[in-house]
């Protein structure tokens, strides 16, 4: 039963749209969510298999031009499918809409040309996989005050410094990293930052500990150190100096993604709430029959919706460049994670014990849920910035 997911024949959909939406689903009925547990029980392994495949299927380039052997979806078929990835794994959805949304979008907006043609039709077809640094231990919320540090040196530059929740670090071919290249006694807060392509295996690059996270196991989340590595420079991505406007551009376009996932989480929510209602009996009737149990369920639907719309009109906003895009995006992300959260919750409460226990896939859609309010800016972040873009919008200063 797929309460909680759409029909696409309801949509005005190009026929291609269609066949890679169906084919997106029967992977994440087939492949993703069968195995999802395993994923989840040993966090310590990486399902590089199932990344093969995502490549295999062309969707580890969505967004990428056909010259470049991507898929060149638009923004909206492309966030459908991250739905329907996350339906059957979040875990495996977010190391996508990585690889996807961040690593390979900003090399495609960013990069040189030589750079695209070497990295892009190797991360299209899985051959390469991308990472995304940007975090550090002090640097969180306030990424601008990251403090690894690139210097200048013959040919290029040499990188020292620590870096954290770098999803796919461990096992990525390629980490897109930012560091400083200002100074010390030069410091220019955001616009002292760069762009560099990272290949895994540099001398002086090495690999922390995985994470041992609450949830969304299936993907892996490592700390990342360097000690004098050098980069040459034709490694560097775009201009000195321009690194983190680089960064919240594929932030602002990354969190549509997160919005996705988290959109995946509250439907496999809303379908398991809704199968067990049914098949659930209590005092001689199905669960389903009781008037509080239509509205938990109702409710979870309506949230659903709602934030399936948020999403679909930011992306509106993106594709056709208007300037409300980047407060919309917040709005998606806000709401969509929020959602997910509280539709797992929900869904725990009508599974009652069993929901609470790993006989049932809620009590993981409900830890997978948490840390899309946190990853991609805390949703208390989110709140400020849609208030500070609807002053800008209605022109205060």
């Amino acid at each position: 039963m797929m309460t909680g997911r759409r029909s696409w024949s309801a949509l005005e959909l190009s026929s291609e749209a269609e066949q890679i939406l169906t084919l997106a689903r029967q992977f994440a009925e087939e492949r993703l969510q069968p195995t999802a547990e395993a994923r989840d029980a040993n966090e310590d392994r990486f399902d590089a298999e199932i990344h093969r495949e995502l490549g295999e299927l062309g969707f580890l380039a969505m967004r990428v031009p056909e010259r470049y052997d991507g898929l060149g979806l638009d923004l909206v078929t492309y966030l459908y499918v991250l739905e329907e990835l996350a339906w059957g794994d979040a875990g495996v959805a977010v190391s996508v809409s990585i690889h996807n949304s961040l690593a390979a979008a900003i090399l495609l907006r960013r990069g040189s040309e030589t750079q695209r043609e070497e990295w892009l039709p190797r991360m299209a077809s899985g051959q390469v996989l991308g990472a995304f640094s940007l975090s550090e231990a002090g640097s969180g919320t306030d990424a601008a005050a990251l403090r690894t540090q690139a210097t200048p040196a013959d040919g290029g530059w040499i990188l020292n410094g620590e870096k954290m929740w770098v999803t796919n670090g461990a096992s990525a071919d390629v980490v897109l990293i930012f560091a400083r290249t200002d100074t010390v006694d030069d410091r220019r807060g955001s616009r002292g930052i760069s762009a560099f392509l990272l290949p895994a295996g540099t001398d002086g690059l090495s690999v922390g500990r995985k994470e041992r996270k609450m949830g969304q196991r299936g993907s892996e989340t490592v700390a990342l150190s360097m000690k004098d590595v050098f980069l040459p420079q034709e490694l560097m991505v775009g201009e000195v100096n321009r690194g983190f406007s680089y960064a919240l551009e594929g932030l602002e376009a990354g969190r549509l993604g997160i919005a996705a996932q988290a959109l995946g989480i509250a439907s496999a929510a809303v379908d398991a709430a809704f199968e067990y209602a049914e098949t659930r009996r209590q005092f001689g009737r199905s669960l389903r029959d009781f008037q509080g149990m239509e509205f938990k369920l109702g409710d979870m639907v309506t949230r659903l919706e709602a934030a399936r719309g948020l999403l679909e009109r930011a992306a509106a906003a993106h594709t056709l460049g208007d300037p409300r895009a980047r407060r919309l995006s917040s709005v998606a992300k806000l709401f969509a994670s929020e959602t997910a959260m509280t539709n797992a919750r929900d869904a725990v409460q009508v599974f009652g014990g069993y929901g609470y226990s790993r006989e049932y896939p809620v009590e993981r859609l409900f830890r997978d849920a948490k840390v899309t309010e946190i990853y991609e800016g805390a949703n208390e972040m989110h709140r400020s910035l849609i208030a500070r873009q609807l002053y800008r919008e209605r022109g205060y200063v």
